[in-house]
Order: C-alpha cells, then sequence, then structure tokens
C-alpha cells in the first residue's frame, strides 16, 4: 500500500532520515490500533477495571474508528516528504494547483505533535509510578500492552520533527 504513494518527489531534495520515519510511522502506530480493537467487541487484554460499566452501543463504531483516524493522520504524514503536500490537489475548490505556504503545515504539526505528547508522551511516567495506571490480570497482559502501545509515544516528536523538517525545506534560499 505504501509502495504505491509517491514521496521524495519534491522541489528540494528531502533529507533520508525524514523520508523513512514518514513511511514508518503508520507501522510504528499500527501495534497501539491493533490492541485497541478487542476492546471493540468487550475483550478486555487482561484489563482489570471493577465497576467498569457495560459496553456503549457506540463503543464497537467508535474503537474502529479510532483506530482508522490514527492510521489516516499517520499516512497524512507522508505529504511533509511528497510533492501532494507541496501543492493543492485539483479538487480543492480556489486553491487548486497553487502551492501550499509552508507556514500552514508546519503550525499544524506543532499543535498536533503537541497534543499527541500530552495524550501518548506521558505514558513512561504511569510506567514509572508517577502517574496512575490501569491495572491488569497478570504480567504478560501488561507486557503486551506496553509493547504494543509504547511506541505511541514517537508520534507527537516524529510529526514535530517531520513538519521542522518540511518547513526548513521549503524555505531553504
Amino acid at each position: 500500500m505504501l509502495k504505491n504513494i509517491t514521496v521524495g518527489d519534491t522541489e528540494r531534495p528531502v533529507p533520508r532520515w525524514a523520508l523513512r520515519l514518514a513511511r514508518a510511522l503508520p507501522f510504528i502506530l499500527l501495534p497501539h490500533c491493533l490492541w485497541r480493537l478487542p476492546f471493540a467487541f468487550d475483550f478486555t487484554m487482561g484489563t482489570v477495571e471493577p465497576g467498569r460499566p457495560p459496553l456503549a452501543w457506540w463503543a464497537t463504531p467508535y474503537v474502529f474508528g479510532l483506530s482508522l483516524v490514527t492510521e489516516g493522520l499517520a499516512l497524512l504524514t507522508l505529504g511533509l516528504v511528497s510533492g501532494w503536500g507541496e501543492v493543492f490537489p485539483r479538487w480543492v475548490p480556489f486553491l487548486r494547483g497553487r502551492r501550499v505556504p509552508p507556514l500552514g503545515p508546519l503550525v499544524a504539526t506543532l499543535l498536533g505533535g503537541l497534543v499527541l505528547f500530552g495524550l501518548f508522551g506521558l505514558q513512561p511516567l504511569s510506567w514509572l509510578g508517577v502517574l496512575d495506571e490501569v491495572g491488569f490480570s497478570n504480567g504478560w497482559w501488561e507486557a503486551l500492552y506496553r509493547v504494543c502501545v509504547s511506541p505511541a509515544v514517537l508520534w507527537g516528536p516524529t510529526t514535530i520533527a517531520l513538519g521542522i523538517a518540511y518547513y526548513r525545506r521549503r524555505t531553504a534560499a
């Protein structure tokens, strides 16, 4: 799937690290999305939550939608290393064919990266016992949780780094 998305076809050359990171981001987040899916069917993945209410009717589409949005946003970062991230596509009214102002994607990636850091970046503090963490029925479930969820900690910093590289490349003299 990612093989068919053209990357690196930009006005100025994209750093190799940025190309690799942008291509890897959807795969970095995939374990987190897969960890989330069993919860849609009320399978708690070893979590212990006393007094947990029954699953609401909207939980299944919400969990699937959240995973799709996560992967979609990860794929959207490919625009930061692609030609289609430098020029508005034909289907955008009034802007089609015009250059994307570099400040727009920079602000979006900085704000998005900070939000993502707020959501996932503090996760290691819960592992150290500083913040509360959900309990698990045994150590295997907890280990699986940490293996699946810990890569999401990289999402915010990766987005910010790709946004800064995009802005530098587009505004270089």
